[in-house]
Parts: C-alpha cells; structure tokens; sequence
C-alpha cells in the first residue's frame, strides 16, 4: 500500500484524502510573526497547549485529555504500544491497514472480524461478541470506515460497549474518526464520541478532511487518567514530543476550520455526484458513503486481477480489497483527490479496465 505515496500514478483513485491545502493559506497574520518567533527547543510531550485546546474545543473533551501525535497512525500506535503485548486486539474489518497489522507488530494477538459489503459494512454485534474474550485489550473500529465511508451509528457503539463491559472488562474501543469532518451537502458534522465511555478513545488527524497530510499532526484522546499517562509515556519514550512548526500551524488549520472545510465539502459532493452517476452505467456495485473521500465498490467481472492489470497499464490505480482485509473484487475508490476533469478520465480508464476483465 505505500505505492499511493511511494509510485504516483497519474489517475490515482486509489487515494483517500481531499484536496490538499496550500500552506500558503495559511500564511495569514499572525502566523508568520508567531513562525519567526519559535525556537529550536523540545516541547512538552503532551503537544502545544494551544493546539490541544483547539482540539478539545473540537471533539468534547478537557485540554489535558488530548495527547497531539504526529498524525493518526502514531496515535494508533501508541495506544497499542501502551497495552500488554500477548492480549487480543480485535479488529473490524475492511479497515486502514495500520490499524491491523501496528497491534500485530507490537505484540498483539489480532482478531479480525469481517464485516459485510452485501450488509453495508454496518457492525455484526454477533461476531464481534463471539471474537471478545476476557484477555482482549483492544477494540477497534473506524467511523466514517476506510475503505467505505460508512458511519457507525451512537446506538451501534452503546450496544458495542455493552458487549465490551459484559465479555471483555478490561477492553478499550478505539474509534478511528479521521473522516468524521467530511460530510456531503448539507449535512452537519456529526459530533466526536470522545466523551461518550470512559472506555473510549480516539484517534484523529488534519490529514483526510482538512487535506493536510504533510503537516503530520493527529491526536488521541481518552478520559482514562491511567490510559492517558501510558500513551503519553509510550509517545516521550519513542519521538519526545511533536514538531512545533506543524502544531503551530494546525492550530491554524483548526481555527479557521469551516473556511478550509466549506469547498472541500462542496467539491466532494460533486465529486460523489459524478462517481453515483458513473457507476450506475457501468458493472459495478457502489455503496455510497457516509462521510470521507472514498466509498467502497463491487466489481463485477469474472477476473480482478485482469482488471487491476489493465488499469496499471491505462496509468490508473484504485485501493485494492486486499489491502483492507477484504476480496479482491471490492475495490476503494477515491474522489477527492483529484480535479473534477481529471476524475472523469479516470473513471472512463475504469471503464476500459472493467471492459478487459469482462465486466
């Protein structure tokens, strides 16, 4: 998966950020002032006071309940650093992939519970039960999902906790809500579920809604004193403490948050329109998201690979199910990430691909 950094290709639809913001947006006063005014020296391992109350203010919780990490990979990282190695973590799939395999290599033991494309991906409480167990340490899932965009409902988390407390009483569930800032039309964004258990916590990061990838600045937070202290001490104990340029300028990013979201929100939604469209033309099955600049697609053609052959060779990728956990006839397709002019062409390689492997 690290060729969608790695290996460009020039109709990427396998990627799942927004347009990216120009740093030079953010160039207003006083940021230059406060820029030039930084020094060279460590910073509290917690992250700037600053930023970690702007993301307070946005998820629901206490300043000194967020714990800035350098994007939402590190924070999932560090939570499973900061739990016993040799307990479960189990995991709904499709999923990001760090989110299986950085338990894995930290010492976890990984149960993947597999949820459905034909259902919606919505959560089987069933399996998700009969996969805790009194040594699981971690629960994880991600709302709005990658690689579909499917949100989890407050409900489904409650009776999810419920499950937890019952079979698995000293489980956290960590909710991955990198893409709960990224909703379509009018639609509001929903709130975080930061402060609804004492065992949850979260992970987040400016990279996905607010396109801003490289600043590399993400969070976690929990209500847990306890948790809180040994993540925080897993983070001092591997980068110190963050880059303050970066946290400089994302606290920035958050302040003038709805300015950045506001036409990414309009272009998505017109990006999604033009994907909806598309498919219905085409031998595909799209479950359309909930949030995010991705959704999850079914081909129907007798041969995957000879389609993502085909493709490679039209200069055009999109996320294979493999990467996820899932089939190699479910795809990630991302709309975000390029011009609207540009997205069309790629569908229409698509299109070429799916003619190739029989669709």
């Amino acid at each position: 998966m690290s060729d969608l950094t790695d290996v460009p290709l020039r109709f990427d639809l396998g990627e799942s950020t927004g347009p990216p913001l120009a740093l030079g947006d953010l160039m207003t006063a006083p940021v230059p002032e406060r820029l030039a005014a930084l020094d060279g020296g460590y910073r509290p391992s917690t992250g700037d006071p600053d930023l970690r109350a702007a993301v307070a203010a946005e998820v629901g919780v206490d300043p000194e309940q967020v714990l800035v990490t350098a994007g939402g990979a590190s924070a999932m990282f560090l939570t499973a650093l900061a739990l016993p190695a040799g307990s479960d973590a189990v995991v709904a799939t499709p999923v990001f992939p760090p989110a299986r395999t950085v338990p894995a290599a930290v010492g976890l033991r990984v149960v993947d519970v597999g949820l459905s494309f034909v259902d919606g991906y919505r959560l089987d409480l069933t399996a998700m039960a009969d996969a805790l167990r009194p040594s699981t340490r971690l629960v994880s899932l991600a709302s709005p999902q990658n690689p579909s965009g499917v949100r989890f409902t407050e409900t489904e988390v409650r009776d999810l906790l419920a499950l937890v407390d019952e079979r698995a009483p000293d489980a956290v569930l960590l909710l991955d809500e990198t893409y709960r800032q990224t909703v379509f039309g009018d639609a509001k964004i929903p709130a975080s579920m930061a402060g609804l258990h004492p065992r949850v916590v979260t992970t987040s990061s400016l990279s996905k809604s607010h396109g801003a990838a490289g600043l590399r600045v993400g969070w976690f937070t929990s209500t847990d004193p306890e948790l809180f202290e040994a993540v925080r001490r897993a983070k001092f104990n591997t980068v110190v403490c963050g880059s303050t340029i970066d946290e400089l300028l994302a606290v920035e990013v958050l302040r003038r948050q709805e300015e950045f979201l506001a036409p990414r929100r309009e272009f998505l939604t017109t990006a999604l329109d033009t994907l909806t469209r598309w498919a219905a033309d085409h031998p595909v099955d799209l479950l359309r998201p909930d949030g995010g600049a991705l959704a999850s697609m079914r081909l129907r053609v007798a041969d995957p690979d000879r389609f993502h052959a085909a493709l490679a060779q039209r200069e055009t990728r999109v996320g294979r199910g493999s990467w996820f956990g899932e089939s190699e006839d479910v795809v990630r397709i991302g709309f975000g990430h390029l011009p609207l002019a540009e997205f069309a062409e790629g569908l229409n390689r698509v299109a070429d691909a799916l003619r190739v492997a029989g669709g």
